[in-house]
């Protein structure tokens, strides 16, 4: 059994989708690990992570648009604001999607759907730097 470890850093210009399937993909197959699992990991509370479609880019714009509805800025409920209207929305979306994703490597590939690209789906309006850990391990 081995394993290989390293981290991205994703540069964001904001609210949105950003794609790092060829990044990963690259990475992976520098690691002449046959068949294994990947973890990814986003090290943030206010970014997640997501597999969804990557061959329309209206899928993610509508996403981004229906989580700006179901999880607005400026909620008067929200008790954390020293970060501004932006963060406590952020956090509650990376609750509600994910920060760790597993995918099965086969033939020194990950095995995703023919339409399926791996996102950092960022919270916040402003730039960000952000870290995702990668670990693989199979033989």
């Amino acid at each position: 059994m081995r394993q290989g470890f390293t981290q991205l850093s994703v540069a964001t210009r904001g609210k949105g989708f950003y794609e790092i399937t060829a990044q990963i993909q690259a990475w992976v197959i520098e690691q002449t690990i046959s068949n294994g699992v990947l973890t990814v990991f986003i090290r943030h509370t206010s970014a997640s992570l997501m597999i969804q479609e990557n061959a329309d880019p209206d899928v993610t714009r509508d996403l981004e648009a229906y989580f700006s509805r179901l999880v607005p800025e400026n909620d008067p409920l929200y008790i954390h604001t020293t970060e501004g209207p932006d963060d406590m929305p952020a956090h509650v979306r990376s609750a509600l999607t994910q920060t760790s994703l597993s995918i099965p490597i086969i033939g020194g590939r990950m095995v995703l759907g023919t339409w399926q690209g791996i996102y950092v789906f960022e919270h916040r309006r402003h730039a960000h730097k952000r870290g995702v850990v990668l670990h693989l391990i199979g033989e």
